[in-house]
């Protein structure tokens, strides 16, 4: 077992190592993942501030920071190996996961207010990111719609922490859902047209579908209002136009999705 005070060739760390070290395994690579993690929390606090959910809240954010470190050790340890960036990573994310801890035990001192079964409900999914993380593969649909999905749940958490109606809370995960389902096969497509690859248009199509369905669907269940299952419907119809023009770069499709998520949030706490 190596340990953290030499490179892979036997080498010497510098502290300059270290700090490269530190920026690779801290910061996430994944910037679309920034708007999908802080959405659903805004999303909650809009809809249903209090402090317990803002413990949530940020919470949230910790568990997206720490799963870049934890991505670090759990794809080294599969491969039988133990690197210098590995111990970095290591303790990067035992602190992160650490103030999560810290703040997951606010939240529950500061609610009276059961919240935790839709983040139960959603460990399935963020397990099933970090398998795919693992094994170098959670830049694949399957995980990135996992994670995304499963992230919505904290919409749903911090409303229940408020003592907000269950058809509410599920109601905001709803919206967080269809939002990132529509938008990540959408994006990745453009991408990949952008880069002189042609991909089959046939899974945007559906994820816009898909989301336009759940959303009118929810609607009429009453578990969201009819502007915000609008909002949802006009992206969907957005980019399954979108997808058949010409490909714009990837920082303007980022820019353009994160825009249409922030619509899509604004809309629904001022419709709820």
């Amino acid at each position: 077992m190596r340990t953290d005070h030499h490179d892979t060739s036997g080498a010497p760390v510098t502290p300059a190592r270290r700090r490269s070290h530190l920026r690779a395994v801290a910061l996430p690579a994944e910037h679309g993942g920034w708007s999908l993690t802080l959405e659903p929390v805004v999303l909650g606090l809009l809809v249903a501030w209090s402090w317990s959910g803002l413990a949530i809240g940020v919470a949230a954010l910790f568990a997206f920071l720490a799963r870049t470190p934890l991505k670090f050790v759990l794809v080294d340890r599969w491969r039988g190996r133990w690197l210098p960036r590995t111990s970095v990573a290591a303790r990067v994310a035992a602190v992160e996961l650490t103030f999560l801890l810290v703040l997951a035990v606010l939240a529950v001192r500061a609610s009276v207010h059961p919240f935790w079964w839709p983040l139960v409900a959603a460990a399935p999914l963020l397990a099933t990111e970090l398998w795919f993380d693992m094994r170098s593969r959670g830049r694949r649909l399957l995980p990135e719609l996992a994670g995304t999905i499963g992230m919505g749940a904290v919409a749903t958490a911090i409303a229940l922490a408020d003592g907000a109606e269950v058809a509410l809370a599920v109601g905001l995960w709803v919206v967080v859902a269809a939002r990132g389902g529509a938008a990540i096969p959408y994006a990745r497509t453009q991408v990949f047209r952008a880069h002189g690859r042609d991909p089959s248009l046939v899974l945007s199509d559906l994820a816009q579908a898909g989301a336009a369905v759940a959303a009118l669907a929810a609607w009429i269940g009453g578990l969201v209002p009819l502007a915000a299952a609008l909002a949802i419907v006009g992206v969907a119809a957005f980019n399954l136009v979108a997808v058949r023009r010409a490909p714009r770069p990837a920082k303007i499709v980022g820019l353009q999705q994160m825009t249409f998520g922030i619509a899509v949030i604004l809309v629904t706490a001022l419709a709820v």
